[in-house]
């Protein structure tokens, strides 16, 4: 719960707050040359003092660090950055447990990054004899297999992506994109060692990707 600033109405603090994220947006958004307090002033839409002002509570936050009239991220950023995966697996293991429980085969929610795909939650049933072993970290292209195929699916196309072998010879996988948490390219599929029945399978891939955003929003 955000908490209104002492001595500032609600409505005000509320929209200190929201200048202080674009700041923060603002200097991130900056790929090269790290931005000077007057394109900041202009970018966020206040005058210079304003983002002086702004500036202090990220600064002592680590959020921020000054160089001169230059603002670059700090390395609080990483700190938080480091929390957001271990929540983001809390969050959506029931979701990925009952899929598994259901299908009989192993779960996982994938994470894109750029070009690269990576599985950063893992779940495998517990009744089978036998399932496919995935590890937490595993990293493959996005454009390979159907976890990482499956998170730039465009709205109103395919709900769901199939793969045959395209990353482990003899493999059958079908996800589903996460949609609706703003920043996030990720996608939910199931991995098996036999053929997965996708009108069947698919459904409940995308019933459980849809319960992981709900979750993570």
């Amino acid at each position: 719960m955000v908490r209104p600033t002492p001595g500032l109405p609600a409505k005000e603090s509320s929209l200190t707050l929201e200048r202080g994220l674009s700041l923060l947006q603002a200097v991130a958004d900056a790929e090269t040359e790290a931005p000077s307090i007057s394109d900041l002033a202009a970018t966020v839409g206040v005058s210079r003092a304003a983002v002086y002002r702004l500036l202090g509570p990220l600064q002592r936050r680590g959020l921020v660090r000054r160089e001169g009239s230059r603002v670059r991220l700090g390395l609080g950023v990483l700190w938080l950055a480091g929390r957001v995966l271990p929540q983001m697996r809390a969050a959506s293991l029931p979701a990925l447990r009952a899929l598994a429980e259901r299908v009989g085969a192993t779960v996982h929610l994938t994470v894109a990054d750029g070009g690269e795909a990576q599985a950063v939650a893992v779940v495998e049933p517990s009744w089978t004899n036998y399932h496919v072993s995935y590890r937490v970290g595993t990293k493959h292209p996005v454009q390979r297999g159907a976890a990482g195929q499956a998170v730039d699916l465009p709205p109103g196309g395919p709900r769901w992506v199939t793969s045959s072998g395209d990353l482990v010879s003899g493999a059958f996988g079908v996800a589903a994109p996460v949609r609706g948490v703003p920043g996030l390219r990720a996608s939910v599929g199931v991995v098996a060692l036999q053929p997965l029945v996708a009108d069947e399978i698919g459904p409940l891939v995308l019933d459980a990707a849809e319960a992981v955003a709900a979750a993570l929003r």
